[in-house]
């Protein structure tokens, strides 16, 4: 076996870091997440696998909250996701500590972003199994939506998804994704329903959705809740309610 095969810190002769392909790999396996920027919104939601019966479900989240204003989902390892939810956390207390403002969303996708990349250059260490999708607000009111990867890339989207399904979901979302579908809560919720409901086909117990909305009456100015089971299988009644419906009238057309 070649050593650029083995080692992180150096390039195969085609340009590629393969223990960075690697760890894309690993997300690729991972459970599908989505997030979905909406006009006054962030609404992230994920991919819930079949656990024992013994276990207790409460110990697995692949949603996380990271401060009053930013949440954060992920695919991949979640071992490495627990070890940078926790970094992050301390750089949005140590930010706000020194500069007496609430951390942008931006700069701390960049920082988990700056992270990832460190690992990527260390002899003997490897990189993050995992990619995140960061949401939340600015301070100044804004919804805003980050894609990390395990290169140590960053991007914003509007809508963006990651893990096993995340080509079925991103398609339905670029086909889906408008002023119309995420102009309140309650339409981007049904959005974010549908792209799962591509790779997702077991119900409301395997769907984990949580939403931030900006709520400018409070201190913290957001306010972030984690649906119900009962609530997500309301939307999905409701979504398949509007798909019968559908299929209804075109059945009528014909």
């Amino acid at each position: 076996m070649e050593r650029y095969d083995r080692a992180i810190t150096i390039f195969s002769p085609d340009g590629h870091l393969f223990q960075v392909e690697y760890a894309q790999e690993a997300v690729k396996k991972g459970s599908t997440a989505i997030g979905v920027r909406g006009k006054d919104c962030v609404v992230i939601g994920v991919e819930k696998k079949s656990i024992p019966t013994l276990q207790d479900d409460r110990t697995i989240r692949k949603i996380h909250s990271i401060d009053e204003h930013v949440m954060l989902a992920f695919a991949g390892l979640s071992a490495d996701a627990r070890v940078l939810v926790d970094y992050a956390r301390i750089e949005c207390q140590s930010y706000k500590l020194t500069l007496e403002d609430p951390v942008t969303v931006g700069t701390i996708a960049r920082y988990v972003a700056n992270m990832k990349q460190r690992f990527t250059q260390s002899p003997g260490r490897r990189p993050f199994g995992i990619s995140m999708l960061i949401g939340g607000f600015d301070y100044d009111g804004t919804p805003r939506l980050f894609k990390t990867e395990p290169s140590g890339t960053y991007y914003e989207y509007f809508a963006n998804s990651t893990g096993r399904g995340e080509k079925p979901v991103r398609e339905y979302l670029e086909e889906h994704y408008s002023d119309e579908t995420t102009k309140d809560e309650a339409a981007v919720l049904k959005l974010v329903i549908k792209a799962l409901s591509q790779v997702v086909q077991s119900g409301a117990q395997n769907i984990e959705i949580a939403v931030m909305t900006a709520n400018n009456e409070r201190e913290s100015h957001c306010s972030h809740r984690v649906l119900s089971v009962e609530e997500v299988e309301n939307l999905l009644k409701e979504v398949d309610d509007e798909r019968v419906a559908a299929e209804s009238e075109e059945g009528k057309k014909k």
